[in-house]
């Protein structure tokens, strides 16, 4: 298989760590889970269908208290709670061992990721304790630090519960993003490497392999160096699709070895983290500490803002304006604004109105009979006329969102213009994309990620899409290519398309096996992967299902109903799919995929809790605000998160009540995106239009505005040779190592104001489960 597999290896744009890692999904079994943690989730599941806001589940700290008597009663509680610690002898032994332990983990300065120290807070023991000598390329700024004892304010017995359930959290993350080729943060892994009493190797971290852009003269569409085909034999099983090396063992049921996962051991971890939002210990400390990242931020900018200032003035040639920014959440088929739609259609109507665009009942249509059609001339049409921009009327009505890709109200012209499967091939469609695209080169500096729709309807739309791909040449260094599947499962199944769930999932994911495993026979599907770099699950969030999941859901097989499946059904066999295709693609030596989806723009929070398991990182993420415990745990994995403003300010949240910048200052991992530029901006530059509008409305600094650049770049599928030039050679490593000012216009001092914040939150973890002596990790 080497050999076979030689001419594709320097697609490989990652370097080949985790190669020695588990290939099996390790599976729990439900004896093993406590049966309290199973009936607060299922609780939390319930409040969610019921659409209630029950402070019983979503905690005093989700929302303004109204009235201070239940926040006061609480408080009387804690204290009671103090007071009976205070008396306890063995609580005054473990207090003073925690601070034993947080004053050696600060003042020993623990070595990661080669030269780079942890400088979580320097100590302030004593006022004579001389501070501990700094690496020669560590900035100097004022510092933040708290001394004292950093338990006041919550017990002993509940810092340490809140701390083994957060670590817990993380470790189930990092499972499921190794074993789907996830990014995961080397700091964070390297704290969860120190709980477990290891050492965190360079060797074990595994990353997505995403292929670099071809260079100049090369032809990005080259049908020549496709693998042989393996002829292994594929077969879906509880929506998910098995591989088998011959027909032997399809018949014996002996799969290749590969993770498969399977929906118990999803649903018992995902209980884990849901019984975390209605833990009272666990919300409090989380509330807490998010506070206090606030204040902290507040109090670092004003002693450090003229200097990071300093620093930016000192830097040549970069600044905003050509540091590189990425689109990360843009959908195609509203990538252009209005404007640049209504002369495209003007455009086309002036030099091909006699072109048949559409059959409609076996008789051909050119483009002036549509228009004869509609009663309307183009030349009259004006973008007010043309009616695809959302506004006041769109708030809170998804289902008048979606109308407004129909040009005025016509759903001919989205046909004709802004489909790739139409009676022209999506030749209008893909004259459009490239436009867009060119604009995008001529800028140099922007990138985007635009979605493209499989449905799951038939399997021939992977081949319809790959052929329209290559056939109009839409590829451009500029670009990295996404595919969206909306959870449209309930249409397809009341108009009979589809007999099940299963037989969706098999429509959208067979053809990428069969492509992977055979390429001889698929070879536009092959080279069109290329350029694909992840999924993500779109539609509205706010419509509710009435089945609960657990693991006693049904079997995609099984699901035969006409309700659409909930959300954690869909990210699971999405999840569980990409993550099988992308360990089969990896042995082959191809480019995997991430999984990016649509979550926590509306609905329930446990959208959020599935994410997290599940997804490489997110789009919206704005109820992340209601859950102070899923923010703390978005914060401390660095979940990326790619926001929206203007796409909210019209659909679910006014602008100024949008937490990015809440989320920016706290520190946790934010870019800007578009989402709808057709919808929602005036100007020709829609992402430049985004940033400016939230630096001049929220007063973000221009190392503001450059941080969430540097962390749309990280986030974006481009490959590990494009982030290395973009970002600098280190850009791996986590902190100022990792950053280069020349390429990134982002302060030394503010990356190791991030990196030292978060050593010092992940080290307040792991010191309260390594406290006593032969305590293990959280796990």
């Amino acid at each position: 298989m080497k050999k076979r597999d030689t001419p594709l290896l320097k697609q490989q744009s990652t370097p080949c760590f985790g190669k020695e890692m588990p290939r099996q999904f390790p599976k729990i079994s439900l004896s093993e889970v406590d049966e309290k943690v199973r009936l607060l989730a299922e609780k939390v599941y319930a409040s969610a269908l019921k659409e209630e806001d029950s402070k019983d589940v979503l905690a005093l700290f989700t929302v303004p208290e109204d009235c201070p008597i239940g926040l006061h009663e609480d408080r009387e509680r804690e204290m009671q709670k103090e007071l009976a610690e205070l008396q306890s002898e063995e609580t005054a032994k473990r207090k003073k061992s925690f601070k034993m332990k947080r004053s050696q983990s600060v003042s020993l300065q623990l070595p990661v990721c080669g030269d780079w120290v942890l400088h979580g807070a320097p100590p302030l023991l004593s006022p004579v304790t001389p501070e501990p000598s700094l690496p020669e390329n560590l900035p100097e700024f004022q510092r933040v630090t708290i001394s004292g004892d950093y338990c006041a304010g919550i017990t002993v017995e509940d810092y340490e519960q809140a701390a083994q359930s957060l670590l817990k959290a993380l470790f189930i993350r990092e499972k499921y993003s190794r074993l789907a080729y996830h990014r995961f943060p080397r700091t964070i892994a390297y704290f969860l490497r120190s709980a477990e009493n290891l050492d965190w190797k360079e060797e074990d971290e595994v990353l997505p392999d995403i292929c670099p852009c071809p260079c100049e003269g090369e032809d990005p569409y080259s049908m020549e160096g496709i693998p042989e085909d393996l002829n292994y034999e594929l077969k879906m099983k509880d929506g998910i699709v098995h591989v088998y090396d011959t027909a032997e063992a399809l018949k014996q049921q002996l799969p290749h070895s590969l993770p498969y996962p399977d929906l118990e051991t999803f649903a018992i971890d995902l209980s884990h983290v849901l019984a975390m939002i209605a833990d009272g210990p666990t919300k409090t400390y989380c509330h807490r500490r998010l506070n206090f990242l606030a204040s902290k931020f507040y109090l670092h900018e004003m002693l450090n803002e003229m200097a990071e200032l300093k620093e930016l003035k000192s830097v040549p040639h970069r600044d905003f304006y050509n540091v590189r920014k990425v689109d990360t959440h843009i959908h195609a088929a509203a990538c252009m604004n209005q404007k640049h739609l209504l002369k495209f259609i003007q455009t086309t109507y002036k030099t091909e109105a006699d072109r048949v665009v559409l059959e409609k009942g076996g008789q051909k249509v050119t483009l002036k009979q549509v228009f004869d059609n509609l009663t309307m001339d183009p030349y009259d049409l004006t973008v007010d006329s043309l009616d695809v921009h959302a506004g006041r009327q769109t708030f809170h009505r998804f289902d008048k969102f979606n109308s407004k890709y129909n040009p005025v109200g016509a759903s001919e012209l989205r046909e004709i213009y802004l489909k790739t499967d139409n009676y022209i091939k999506g030749d209008y469609f893909a004259r459009i994309v490239k436009e867009v695209a060119h604009e995008l080169e001529e800028s140099k500096y922007q990138h985007a990620e635009p979605r493209l729709s499989i449905y799951g309807r038939s399997p021939e739309e992977w081949e319809n899409l790959a052929s329209w791909f290559i056939q109009h040449k839409v590829h451009s260094p500029n670009m990295r290519w996404m595919i969206q599947v909306p959870r449209i499962y309930d249409i397809f199944r009341s108009r009979k398309l589809i007999p099940n769930f299963a037989k969706m999932l098999e429509n959208i994911f067979l053809p990428l096996f069969e492509a992977t495993v055979n390429p001889q026979k698929n070879k536009e599907i092959h080279v069109f992967l290329k350029y694909l770099t992840g999924f993500d699950s779109v539609d509205d969030e706010s419509k509710h299902s009435d089945h609960m999941f657990s693991y006693k859901s049904p079997k995609p097989e099984e699901w035969t109903a006409d309700d659409n499946p909930p959300y954690s059904y869909y990210l699971f066999h999405m999840y569980a799919n990409i993550m099988v295709l992308n360990n089969l693609r990896k042995e082959r030596g191809l480019n995997t995929f991430q999984f990016r989806p649509h979550c926590g723009e509306a609905g329930s929070i446990t959208h959020l809790v599935s994410a997290f398991l599940t997804a490489d990182n997110i789009s919206h993420g704005l109820n992340l605000k209601k859950s102070p415990v899923l923010q703390y745990l978005y914060y401390l994995a660095q979940v990326p998160i790619a926001m929206s403003p203007l796409s909210n300010n019209s659909l679910f949240l006014e602008y100024s009540k949008n937490p990015l910048r809440e989320f920016l200052h706290k520190g946790l991992c934010v870019s800007l995106s578009t989402d709808d530029p057709m919808q929602f901006h005036y100007t020709k530059e829609a992402l430049m239009e985004e940033y400016a509008i939230a630096a001049q409305l929220w007063k973000l600094s221009t190392c503001d505005v450059c941080e969430i650049a540097r962390n749309s770049v990280v986030q974006s599928g481009l490959s590990h040779q494009e982030k290395k030039h973009f970002l600098g050679p280190n850009y791996l490593q986590d902190g100022p190592e990792g950053n280069d000012i020349r390429r990134t216009n982002v302060a030394q001092i503010r990356m190791a104001y991030r990196h030292e914040t978060l050593c010092n939150e992940l080290s307040f973890l792991v010191d309260a489960v390594k406290t006593e002596p032969g305590t293990t990790s959280a796990e």
